[in-house]
């Protein structure tokens, strides 16, 4: 898409300025890649060909099977003897001679009917991208040194080419014939059968020369260079503007073509003068660089800041690994615990009597001053403070073990008596 109000026209000569012209509006039509690849993929499909193989064949022979009990495979076989082909297998996609699998068939849905109003948008689109350098570049065309994009060319420099050295002599003057030279070294040749169906080489596309409606002999001057192509502005071509379907290509304009271009679309004020009730697209944003609006520094200073959402994911722990779980699930477990610690641990156990034996002390203490006190009271002795000792437990007798009496020894004293 372009926004510049007048282009250059160059002589073919020697390149030099002629005139200028104004932009068409075309120009200015929204890129719809979307647009573009849809209408492509269904007008190139228009045409196909209905092919098909024959219907009988595969079956043209009487084969049956031979069934089961003779130690082969089931397949229907030829009848007859003698030959080599009697008793192979027939039919089958497997077998040699037999039909294919899923034979072609002519009947389907070969065609595509693409609506009007979306093959013009389409045509659009296209004409709007061939003059974006950005997309001319991206799709391998050669235009470093071509002096502008869009390329318009005065008409009275090309209409009247008729040898192909002079269509060469003017490409190389205004620094188009790179890619042609680039289309050359592309050629390469046709991977699978397509070299035995007339169709044995490939190469790149080359510029697009577009000519007002007035033919002229220039169409015998450029169509033996390689990769270029030439076409009327009164029949423009999807597949030609766009082809494969990728925006960009390399179009050299004639002046009368170029001027045609708003009476044949109609501009943003005025309706198509050749295409009953036509208007151009209007593009829905005047700049279409979305990200590069949102993150300008005029919408960024007012929006508000971002929240940051503190989503707090809880963390599962393993009971059987962390205590403090453990004890929420259940309480018993920390009496558990320490019992566990305390049989385990000799020094444990010693600590805790220790703990036990300052508790009791201090209990201790407490009641031997509320007695102190109230002798004040009565004016009674103040007694003497006994510290308390520690209760040893008596050590309990084991019991002797009950050893079963060995039966040998038994035998041995039977025997003895």
């Amino acid at each position: 898409m372009s926004n510049r109000p007048v282009v250059t026209v160059y002589s073919g000569v020697n390149a030099s300025v002629v005139s200028q012209v104004k932009l068409p509006d075309v120009f200015r039509s929204p890129i719809r890649v979307d647009v573009v690849h849809h209408v492509y993929r269904d007008i190139s499909k228009n045409s196909r060909q209905a092919y098909a193989v024959n219907r009988k064949a595969g079956h043209q022979t009487s084969a049956e099977s031979w069934g089961t009990g003779r130690a082969v495979a089931r397949i229907p076989r030829v009848p007859g003897g003698g030959t080599h082909r009697a008793g192979q297998g027939a039919f089958g996609n497997m077998c040699r001679g037999g039909r294919m699998f899923s034979p072609t068939k002519t009947y389907g849905r070969w065609h595509r009917k693409v609506n009007k109003n979306q093959r013009r948008f389409a045509v659009v689109s296209a004409l709007a991208a061939t003059s974006s350098v950005p997309l001319v570049m991206a799709r391998g065309h050669r235009v470093d040194a071509v002096p502008e994009i869009p390329l318009v060319i005065s008409t009275e420099t090309i209409q009247n080419l008729t040898k192909t050295s002079a269509a060469v002599k003017l490409l190389k003057a205004l620094n188009a014939y790179a890619d042609v030279e680039r289309v050359k070294h592309s050629r390469k040749l046709r991977a699978g059968k397509g070299k035995m169906r007339n169709r044995r080489y490939r190469q790149r596309r080359g510029p697009l020369i577009i000519y007002s409606s007035d033919k002229g002999p220039l169409c015998k001057a450029f169509r033996n260079l390689p990769g270029v192509e030439l076409c009327s502005v009164t029949r423009l071509n999807l597949l030609q503007l766009a082809p494969g379907g990728h925006l960009g290509r390399f179009v050299i304009w004639t002046k009368d073509a170029f001027a045609k271009l708003d009476s044949i679309y109609g501009t943003y004020k005025k309706g198509s003068k050749q295409k009953f009730g036509y208007r151009l697209p209007r593009p829905v944003m005047s700049n279409s660089d979305l990200s590069r609006i949102i993150n300008s520094s005029e919408i960024q200073n007012t929006l508000r800041n971002k929240k940051k959402q503190r989503r707090s994911v809880p963390h599962k722990k393993n009971p059987l690994k962390n205590l403090g779980v453990m004890i929420k699930l259940n309480p018993y477990a920390k009496t558990q615990r320490r019992r566990e610690l305390l049989r385990s641990n000799p020094k444990a156990i010693a600590l805790s009597s220790d703990i036990k034996y300052r508790r009791y002390l201090a209990r201790h203490k407490q009641q031997y001053a509320v007695a102190v006190k109230n002798a004040k009271k009565e004016k009674k002795p103040i007694p003497k403070f006994v510290k308390p000792k520690i209760k040893k437990d008596k050590k309990k007798k084991k019991h002797p073990v009950k050893r079963s009496f060995p039966a040998k020894h038994f035998v041995k004293s039977l025997l003895k008596q």
